[in-house]
């Protein structure tokens, strides 16, 4: 490994390592002291230290982010094969017991996932892994593949197409959208025309943690609706439903989220009249994580509830 200087070896620690990688991903001292749970003055200690053991800056400011320097690119592939062989020694050496784990598993899922499968998960969890915790997660989308890769999020369930390579994917289900209103509607019944529907009051839920194929419903419903009839837009699917259920509007989403909901609010389901795309739900990994014991063991888990292939909607 040319790129580390040999005198030096005894002085590189796996907390410098990791660091760096962390910096190489988030190009910025705060969001990776997030990652790392750390501090940003510690951060900038280690950074120090880094700069003096390569005699080199590592990075340089530019504009908001921070660039890597032609050495601290030479250093990316060396560092992760260092740290990918370190965990891949753990994994071989590690048995994990669900039963008497009490690992935190950090999942990242959407306000779906969050009313649909946690409380299957969480509650096969109870049933075999007592000790085992969730914490749901959020980052924004756009650092979903950062943070798989370094592990500061553990699995993530959704439909998520602009992920990189590096992170594996096993589908779950694959559903339509529904959507709910009053049981007792004055117009609507449990098959509604499309002239009927169209003319309702509709609520949108508009928010970036909907998810993409909700976002292309929702522009597909747009596109057809008059503007005025389109009466609120909220940020969460139980938002949009408690309101529908106070009011004559219709609430559009997915089916899973919409069976969910209409039964726990006593709401009347229905397929809308209008063709809306089909989405898939899967759960994402980085591959560093394939064969780390408690990460097979959540996928496992989570695919024996959901991976039937079929929506786990009921109406």
């Amino acid at each position: 490994m040319k790129t580390i200087p040999r005198k030096h070896v005894e002085d590189l620690d796996l907390h410098a390592l990791r660091v760096l990688d962390v910096l190489f991903r988030e190009r910025s001292l705060t969001r990776a002291a997030e990652a790392l749970h750390t501090q940003q003055p510690a951060l900038s200690k280690t950074l120090a230290r880094l700069r003096r053991y390569f005699g080199d800056p590592l990075f340089v400011r530019v504009a908001l982010h921070m660039e890597p320097t032609a050495k601290a690119l030479e250093l990316i592939e060396p560092v992760r094969a260092v740290l990918d062989g370190l965990q891949r020694l753990r994994n071989e050496q590690t048995r994990f017991d669900p039963a008497r784990s009490t690992r935190v598993f950090r999942v990242f899922t959407l306000d779906a996932g969050v009313i649909v499968m946690l409380p299957a998960i969480m509650k096969k969890l109870l049933e075999t892994a007592p000790g085992v915790r969730l914490r749901a997660a959020q980052v924004d989308l756009q650092s979903l593949n950062a943070s798989l890769e370094s592990g500061n999020i553990d699995l993530g369930i959704g439909e998520f197409p602009l992920l990189i390579p590096g992170i594996r994917r096993q589908k779950l289900f694959s559903g339509r959208h529904m959507c709910i209103f009053q049981k007792d509607h004055p117009r609507l019944s449990r098959n509604p025309s499309l002239a009927a529907f169209l003319d309702e009051q509709h609520i949108f839920i508009t928010a970036a943690g909907t998810g993409h194929p909700h976002q292309i419903a929702e522009r597909t419903l747009e596109d057809q609706l008059p503007a005025k009839n389109i009466i609120a837009h909220v940020p969460t699917f139980t938002a949009a439903a408690i309101l529908a259920k106070n009011t004559n509007a219709v609430a559009t989403m997915p089916g899973p989220v919409a069976s969910v909901l209409a039964r726990e609010l006593d709401m009347q389901l229905a397929k809308p009249p209008i063709k809306l795309p089909e989405f898939e739900i899967a759960q994402y990994w980085h591959e560093r994580f394939d064969r780390d014991p408690g990460n097979q063991w959540l996928r496992s888990i989570v695919h024996s509830q959901f991976g039937g292939g079929k929506s786990p909607a009921r109406g």
